[in-house]
């Protein structure tokens, strides 16, 4: 968040920190073997040179233990989560704590930053010292039972760590969600079920302390020194987001049920980040996140606190934990690992941002497919294509040459699996993790540069755009997500089910009962009352289906994905025009609100047949001679023509027969990004 944000969030009396600031995954490659270039700067928004805070890494395709370092301890300590070991010293992993991330030596441990034939990708969960968040604290033991030790979490943790530094010792934890939370504890490098002892003195903690056993159970022995990490558990009572009344991490449990089927965990938010362990029965310990992967009916990936095994797909390409706009979801396909009627614990990290962007470069971008180094430089080796700068959520893929596959959709919920728009097709199976890559910027392929592909990336951000993933049913659905504001355009296309399903299109100057397809040119269509339920959609919700099935949005057991966009101030617009000319030359200026133009335009007509033109900066939207795609057409690119010029507010239609984009009396639609 800019300093001018927070200004003005300070100036209206209201707002707390979001969730991008105090929490990070940040995946990256190592460079040991770089000779000079071997140290890196890992730059991930986090200020933990004034805040503090605590970095977590764990090789992720090689055999290493986990390594946790914090700013309470110094950067030259670390502990592994995986052993018994007291806190090791190291020059060369991390170096410094930055105010925006951290910077990483030359690891000679393999478990910071080398890159070898062994191993080179790594995985980092980064938390910030933040109220109602997270904590870190130091002590020394005294041997007394029932001693209180001072914390600044300011609220009653939800989920604490301890562990000796100075001696081995194990990593004891308590958990809220436990049977007997004051009672019972477990133990983050053991895979055992909940313990039976006294560590906490049967007392729970409260929001300035928590309290602990004496001696001989490892957590306060005369003269050992510990650290403990402490999470919050947010109820209602969280404080963060533009107007300070978010949640952003809870700890809780759920209990299987008693055969294989969903069980859904109602957080309130979407998560991004996972801890789980079954406490009931002997079971390991997972971290999963949406950057390593856990897409909707996709392979679920996950490292284990309690060993060094290198990353894995959780049962092969198993999905085992589904993310909801409100919480998350163990799948029928997941339970026989957590077994019947067991009881498993979580800690859950929201996704983020809770702010809407405040530049449209922050979220969107067009890109050729170059290769890009994690700077977002053209490379030559192995990099990320369609750099965005910040995560990308969702990627469309056109062929400047003409495909059968033109323009590919993959988004972060569903994986390396695919749909095309110009395709009735179901989603294709891929084996390609497009949202695995260095610092999760885009997606990565092979190492080939190649200019005939064109690529727009965008960010899910509130008030810009979202992406949920639904299961159909019969009758009408209410279909929760998180734009923050009222959708104003939405693509909904099946997954699964027959190849022969459209792609349909809601636009907010439609009536409830129009749509479009995106994957034909033909005018408006309807009325369907059953395609949108006949509503309108609020901030909060969709809807889908009616008395019947519809497959278009709705049929019983078909999975969608629907993605939607709105207008925001000075970023992006949804909006219609009527055309006002019918000879080459004339043009109509449309007002977006922009200061510098669009970068991204995209039109169609809807009084009539017409295509589905996508222009872009990248390829230019210039004074002259433009280029454009289709969406709807396995067409190649067509230039030549001057079909659209620039103007600060936004664009000019030019009225030419090849694109009649301003022919008189005919209504379009359109969707520009600034």
């Amino acid at each position: 968040m800019s300093n001018i944000k927070k200004l003005m969030m300070s100036a209206a009396g209201g707002g707390g920190l979001d969730v991008d600031e105090v929490f990070s995954t940040y995946l990256y490659d190592g460079t040991n073997d770089d000779g000079p270039n071997a140290a890196q700067t890992i730059t991930n928004g986090i200020d933990l040179a004034g805040e503090g805070g605590m970095v977590w890494i764990k090789a992720r395709d090689f055999s290493a233990n986990h390594a946790i370092v914090d700013t309470v301890r110094g950067n030259t300590k670390y502990l592994e989560s995986s052993t018994t070991s007291a806190e090791k010293t190291t020059s060369v992993g991390i170096t410094s704590f930055n105010s925006n991330g951290y910077s990483l030596g030359a690891d000679n441990t393999w478990q910071f930053n080398t890159d070898n034939a062994y191993v080179s990708e790594y995985a980092s969960w980064t938390f910030r010292k933040a109220p109602k968040f997270f904590d870190i604290v130091t002590y020394t033991g005294d041997g007394v039972a029932g001693r209180e030790i001072a914390h600044n979490l300011g609220s009653v943790p939800g989920c604490f760590i301890l562990k000796a530094t100075s001696t081995t010792g194990d990593w004891i934890v308590y958990h809220r969600g436990l049977s007997d939370p004051s009672n019972k504890a477990l133990a983050l490098h053991l895979t055992f079920a909940e313990l039976d002892n006294t560590y906490f003195n049967d007392t729970d903690p409260t929001a300035t302390h928590f309290v602990v056993g004496g001696q001989g159970l490892g957590i306060n022995n005369s003269g050992v020194t510990y650290v403990a990490y402490l999470f919050a558990h947010n109820d209602g009572d969280g404080g963060f987001g533009p107007d300070g009344d978010q949640d952003i991490i809870k700890c809780g449990s759920f209990t299987t049920p008693a055969s294989a089927a969903d069980t859904f965990v109602n957080l309130g938010f979407e998560p991004q980040w996972l801890l789980v362990k079954n406490a009931g029965i002997t079971s390991s310990w997972r971290i999963i996140d949406v950057m390593r992967g856990m897409p909707t009916d996709g392979g679920t990936t996950a490292l284990y606190p309690d060993q060094s095994y290198s990353e894995s797909t959780i049962g092969s390409s198993t999905n085992f934990f589904n993310a909801n706009p409100t919480g998350f979801t163990l799948t029928s396909s997941g339970h026989p690992t957590f077994g019947n009627n067991q009881e498993v614990i979580y800690m859950a990290i929201r996704r983020g941002p809770l702010a809407p962007p405040e530049a449209g470069t922050e979220v969107f971008n067009p890109t050729y497919a170059y290769e890009f180094d994690i700077e977002g430089n053209t490379s030559s080796g192995n990099g990320i294509h369609g750099y965005l700068g910040n995560p990308t959520d969702l990627y469309i893929q056109g062929y400047l040459n003409g495909s059968s596959l033109n323009s590919i959709v993959r988004s972060r919920l569903t994986g390396g699996n695919y749909l095309v728009t110009n395709a009735t097709n179901a989603e294709t199976t891929s084996s390609i993790n497009f949202w695995d890559n260095n610092v999760g910027s885009g997606f990565e392929t092979s190492n080939s540069v190649n200019t005939s592909l064109i690529t727009w990336n965008w960010k899910r951000a509130p008030g810009f755009f979202d992406a949920v993933a639904y299961t159909g049913a019969y009758g009408g659905l209410t279909i929760n997500h998180n734009l923050g504001v009222v959708p104003e355009m939405m693509w909904v296309k099946a997954r699964t089910g027959p190849s022969n399903v459209d792609w349909a299109v809601y636009h907010k100057d439609l009536d409830t009962d129009e749509y479009l397809f995106l994957n034909q040119s033909v005018a408006t269509q309807g009325p369907r009352t059953i395609i949108w339920s006949d509503t309108r959609p609020t901030d909060s919700v969709f809807y889908a289906g009616g008395t019947t099935q519809d497959p278009y949005t709705s049929s019983n057991n078909y999975t969608y994905i629907a993605y939607l966009f709105a207008s925001l101030p000075g970023i992006s617009k949804v909006g219609s025009y009527t055309g006002n000319g019918s000879s080459m030359g004339d043009t109509q200026t449309i007002d977006c609100g922009f200061s510098s133009g669009a970068r991204f335009v995209l039109i169609k007509r809807t009084s009539g047949t017409g295509e589905w033109f996508v222009f872009d900066t990248e390829r230019g939207i210039v004074s002259g001679t433009d280029a454009y795609i289709t969406l709807h057409s396995n067409a190649a690119q067509v230039s030549g023509g001057d079909y659209i010029d620039p103007h600060s507010s936004g664009f000019t239609v030019v009225q030419h027969p090849a694109t009649e984009t301003n022919t008189n009396g005919e209504t379009y639609i359109f969707y520009a990004i600034a």
